[in-house]
């Protein structure tokens, strides 16, 4: 029986500007019990040359090194690689609170399983400043779905149990920008989603990530592929969701980072009515 009970997840190719301020973050939380899994995909930069200097030192660290098919693939297959019963993933270039891997296990045990946990998370800026508090705390399938309030921003503020994939399948490889959300909105179908109103992480929106690319040059085939996400999911609500979303729509209350546009509303509850 594995003796590994949190597995943190890193994909990375080409990352050796970020690697050693990921792999130090890691293992300063280091426990008995914890396994950081480096996913790599062939890097030529240099990177694999710091990874093993580190896990030379630090016998938690595991490294992959194969070509893989982009990060859903590199996510999947540490996903299988994993040993822990818990699993969360970190981006090479974001990172952790202090004291936040350690606790994470004893929260699990009192949990049912599978489940998913989400704490808040800072969103920072390429110039280091502060973008954006990310907090969580409406976590309904019909309050994601109305995109009035905030959602699981980054994986670095999020754990679930392994066994949450045997109900909602693997990352899909052909979704590129928006994996996650994807993922978060077929688990929120199975299970309740759990806000821990704590900080866990932060998101580093540094110049060459997908997602800040995504944001200033307006990317349309990552917006197409969220717009597309939330429509074939509200097609499959049953009533009594259905009935909530409609309610949530309708109220003023509105706490996400971004306004809600009029058309965005219309668009759902047409789709509320297919």
């Amino acid at each position: 029986m594995s003796s590994i009970v949190l597995s943190i997840i890193t994909p990375v190719y080409n990352g050796k500007k970020y690697l050693s301020n990921c792999l130090s973050n890691v293992a300063k939380q280091a426990f008995p019990g914890l396994e950081h899994l480096i996913m790599d995909g062939g890097s030529e930069d240099g990177s694999l040359d710091i990874i093993r200097e580190w896990q030379a030192k630090h016998a938690h660290i595991r490294l992959v090194s194969e070509k893989d098919r982009g990060q859903s693939d590199a996510m999947n297959k540490g996903i299988q690689l994993a040993g822990g019963s818990i699993i969360g993933f970190l981006n090479v270039d974001d990172y952790y609170e202090p004291d936040v891997l350690p606790k994470i296990p004893a929260l699990f045990e009192k949990l049912p399983e599978p489940s998913f946990v989400c704490g808040n998370l800072n969103i920072w800026n390429p110039d280091g400043s502060l973008k954006h508090f990310n907090r969580p705390d409406k976590l309904s399938l019909p309050e994601l779905l109305s995109h009035k309030f905030e959602w699981p921003y980054n994986p670095s503020a999020y754990f679930y149990h392994k066994s949450l994939h045997n109900l909602c399948g693997f990352y899909n490889e052909e979704n590129h920008y928006c994996m996650d959300y994807e993922f978060i909105l077929e688990a929120a179908q199975h299970i309740p989603l759990i806000h821990r109103d704590e900080l866990w992480g932060n998101f580093c929106q540094v110049e060459e990530s997908k997602t800040l690319q995504r944001f200033t040059n307006r990317n349309e085939e990552a917006a197409a592929e969220g717009r597309s996400l939330r429509e074939n999911v509200i097609k499959k609500l049953n009533d009594e969701q259905k009935t909530e979303l409609e309610k949530l729509l309708k109220e003023k209350t509105e706490i996400h980072q971004a306004p809600v546009k009029t058309n965005l509303i219309d668009k759902i509850r047409q789709l509320l009515r297919f």
